[in-house]
Parts: structure tokens; C-alpha cells; sequence
């Protein structure tokens, strides 16, 4: 279930409330179940994934990427696992927990673990958005963001692009006003 922290504290996690909040970002945000077919859950199940393994998970996931085609005019996704036990995961995450954008929609649908969208609203009020496990979030060109992985640092999304090229940071300098690894839910 998807929590949305304002910098007052209150938090959401009805989806309604929080499209009410985020509607001034445009970002869509929804729930895509990845069913219960038992070798895919054991495969979200695990830390690491083989390149076979990822590409038995994502076809699994395919009927999404199908519609996003169709609809959007997505071309590629792929399937990215970050683990306490990667190599290097802070210096690979430390390139989207500062303030940043994209020429192109970032697009993830998590499957496994969660991680924490920041972002920066048109009023300059900013708000943290918990994502977790079959939550689908599209976060729409220019919009001023940032990411960071909860403190149980696990995460498997799939991401999905209409190039590879759009989504590299281009980062803004704004002020981060959160207390980032900091998340409190209000009851």
C-alpha cells in the first residue's frame, strides 16, 4: 500500500487521497497485481537474479507491458534488482537522492521490496511518496524529483522506456527538506 508523506507529517495511504495530492504532478499511480503463479513468486522471492531468471519475471509481467505499448508507446523495459549484497549500491543510488529530472516519464512498476519517490510540487511544497510491492507509479518529464531505498534497501521494479536515453538525471539543486531514511506513518 503506497504512503504519501506531506512535509506537515500527515500521511495517506487511501490511493484516492493521494491522487488528490500528487494530481498538480500528474503522476499516475496505480495497483498491478503479479498474480500467484508460484515459480514468479518464488523468483521475487529471491535477492539476485540470473539475466534468464529476470526475463522469465518479465514475461511473466508482459500483459502490462503489452498495454503500456499500446497506449503509451513504450518500446523496452527491463528488470532491475538492488540488494544490500550488490556492489557499490550506495554510490549506484546515491545518483537519484539528490533533486533531479528527466527529458522522459520514469516509469516503474515495483515487484518486490519498496523504495521512496520525493518530489517537488509546482508550489514549491514538497511531499515523499512510499511505494511498495505491485504499485505502478509513472512520473511524468520534468518533474522535480528524487529516489531512495527504504532501510530495508530491496527493491525489484520493472521499468519500462520510450528510450534509454530520457531518464538520466538532470539534477536541480533544490533543497531537500525531508529527513531522507526517515519515514514515520501517521495511523
Amino acid at each position: 500500500m503506497a504512503i504519501l508523506k506531506l512535509e506537515d507529517g500527515t500521511s495517506y495511504t487511501d490511493l484516492q487521497l493521494i491522487t488528490n495530492e500528487l494530481a498538480s504532478l500528474r503522476i499516475a499511480l496505480n495497483y498491478w497485481s503479479v498474480g500467484d503463479e508460484p515459480h514468479l513468486r518464488d523468483l521475487l522471492a529471491k535477492d539476485s537474479l540470473t539475466e534468464d531468471e529476470k526475463e522469465v519475471v518479465l514475461q511473466g509481467l508482459d500483459n502490462y507491458f503489452e498495454q503500456l505499448k499500446q497506449t503509451e508507446g513504450y518500446q523496452s523495459r527491463d528488470l532491475i534488482a538492488l540488494h544490500p549484497g550488490i556492489p557499490n549500491l550506495d554510490s549506484l543510488l546515491s545518483k537519484f537522492e539528490r533533486t533531479h529530472t528527466h527529458a522522459d516519464n520514469e516509469v516503474r512498476y515495483i515487484i518486490d521490496g519498496e523504495g521512496v519517490f520525493g518530489f517537488v510540487r509546482p508550489d514549491g511544497s514538497q511531499v515523499e511518496l512510499t511505494i511498495q510491492p505491485e504499485e505502478y507509479i509513472n512520473v511524468p518529464a520534468g518533474t522535480e524529483h528524487w529516489f531512495y531505498l527504504t532501510p530495508n534497501r530491496r527493491i525489484k521494479a520493472v521499468r519500462y522506456f520510450s528510450n534509454t536515453e530520457g531518464w538520466v538525471p538532470e539534477y536541480t539543486g533544490t533543497e531537500i527538506r525531508f529527513s531522507q531514511n526517515q519515514l514515520t506513518v501517521n495511523s
